[in-house]
C-alpha cells in the first residue's frame, strides 16, 4: 500500500505569520508593572514596537537580536524550513543590518510525524542561512503538539545605518518591496482551492531574502523601515506612522498584489488572522470614498509571511531608491504606494 504524503499544514491550527497573536491581545500580554533600570546601551527594546532588539557595542556598531517561529504554511517540509528561516532573518534586514549567525527553534510532534520529516525542515532552514551567508550554529528542540520551526538570529549594524520603524518624517514616500496576498493564497491552499502554479509563486516570494534592507540602511534618505508580516500592511504601517507621531495615506491602486489573489478574495477566501487584525486596529483606518472597501478589507490586513520591506523615504532620495531597486531585481516596486502625512483624525487614510 502506498503511504499518503504528509501534509504539514494539516497538523497546525495556524499558518506562517498568520499564527501571530493579534496586536490588541499582544498589548495585554506585554503589560507590566515591573520597572527595569535604564540601559543606555539598549538602543531598541521593549519601549518601541520594532522588529528586533539593538544593543550598542560602544565602537560605533550595534548587535541586533531577534527571533521568529511559526507553524507550517506549506506542506513540503524542506520549503517550510526555508520559509521560516527567511522570515526570521528578515528582521535583521529590516533594521538595516547584516546577519551574522542563527540558531534553530524546533517544536515537533514526535509521535505523529517522523523525525526524518523534521530533518528536512531543518535542512531547508540551513539552506536559507547559506544563502544569507551565515551559519546555522545550533538550536533547541522540544516535543510539541504541533510542528513549529524558526530561528533566533544575531546581526550587526553600524549605528549610523540603523533603521527603526518609528522615525518616519512628514512628506516621506512609502515603498513596499513585495506584493500582498500570501495569507489569502495560503488559506486557499489549505482548503484545496489553490491553483498549482500559484503555489510556486507564493513559495518563491516567502523564501526570497530581504537582503536589500542592508543596502537601504546605508541611505540617509531612508528615514524608517520595517517588514510586513503577521499584522498585514495596515498593521505595520500603523506602527510606523503612529510610532513616529504622524499619519499616513496609501493609494489603493498602487498597492501590489500577487496575480490571482483578488479572484480568491471575490470567492470569500481569507484567513482568520485578517479579521483578528482588523478588530485590533480598524478604528485607526479610514477609507476615502471610491475605495473598494470590501476587497481592501481582506487585502490590506492580510497576514504576510516574510513579506516585503515597508520603507519611508525622503522625496529627494526617491531616485536613489529606484536605482537600488532596479539593481536588485525590484524594478516592479519603484512606484510609491503612499506618503507620510501630518498627524490626522486617523493613523491611516486609504485612498482609491
Amino acid at each position: 500500500m502506498t503511504q499518503e504524503p504528509i501534509r504539514l499544514t494539516q497538523f497546525s491550527h495556524g499558518a506562517g505569520c498568520g499564527c501571530k497573536i493579534a496586536p490588541k491581545v499582544l498589548d495585554e500580554i506585554l503589560k507590566t508593572s515591573v520597572s527595569f533600570p535604564d540601559n543606555d546601551k539598549l538602543l531598541v527594546g521593549n519601549h518601541s514596537r520594532d522588529d528586533a532588539a539593538v544593543y550598542d557595542l560602544g565602537n560605533g556598531t550595534a548587535i541586533i537580536s531577534t527571533t521568529d517561529f511559526f507553524m507550517p504554511i506549506v506542506d513540503d517540509p524542506y520549503e517550510f524550513g526555508r520559509v521560516a528561516a527567511a522570515n526570521s532573518i528578515s528582521d535583521i534586514y529590516a533594521m538595516g543590518g547584516k546577519p551574522l549567525m542563527a540558531i534553530a527553534v524546533l517544536g515537533w510532534p514526535v509521535n505523529k510525524i517522523p523525525a526524518e520529516v523534521a530533518q528536512k525542515v531543518v535542512e531547508g532552514g540551513r539552506s536559507i542561512c547559506a544563502e544569507a551567508g551565515i551559519p546555522l550554529a545550533g538550536g533547541h528542540s522540544i516535543d510539541s503538539p504541533e510542528p513549529i520551526f524558526g530561528l533566533a538570529v544575531t546581526g550587526i549594524v553600524p549605528i549610523e545605518h540603523l533603521k527603526q520603524n518609528n522615525t518616519a518624517r512628514e512628506g516621506d514616500l512609502l515603498f513596499l518591496t513585495k506584493p500582498l496576498g500570501v495569507g489569502i493564497l495560503s488559506t486557499a491552499q489549505k482548503r484545496g482551492l489553490l491553483k498549482e502554479d500559484l503555489l510556486g509563486v507564493i513559495v518563491k516570494q516567502m523564501t526570497t531574502l530581504n537582503k536589500t534592507g542592508e543596502e537601504l540602511g546605508k541611505i540617509k534618505g531612508v528615514h524608517a523601515m520595517t517588514d510586513v508580516t503577521g499584522f498585514g500592511l495596515l498593521g505595520h504601517l500603523i506602527e510606523l506612522a503612529g510610532g513616529s507621531g504622524l499619519s499616513a495615506e496609501i493609494w489603493y491602486d498602487q498597492i501590489p498584489a500577487i496575480p490571482g489573489v483578488k479572484d480568491y478574495i471575490a470567492q470569500g477566501v481569507f484567513p482568520d488572522g485578517t479579521t483578528r487584525n482588523w478588530s485590533s486596529y480598524g478604528e485607526n483606518v479610514k477609507f476615502e470614498k471610491g475605495t473598494p472597501v470590501a476587497e481592501a478589507f481582506k487585502l490590506l490586513p492580510d497576514p504576510q509571511t516574510n513579506g516585503g520591506l515597508l520603507i519611508a523615504v525622503a522625496e529627494e532620495a526617491k531616485n536613489e531608491i529606484i536605482a537600488l531597486f532596479a539593481k536588485n531585481g525590484l524594478a516592479d516596486f519603484t512606484s510609491p504606494i503612499g506618503r507620510i502625512t501630518a498627524a490626522g483624525e486617523k493613523l491611516v487614510l486609504v485612498k482609491p
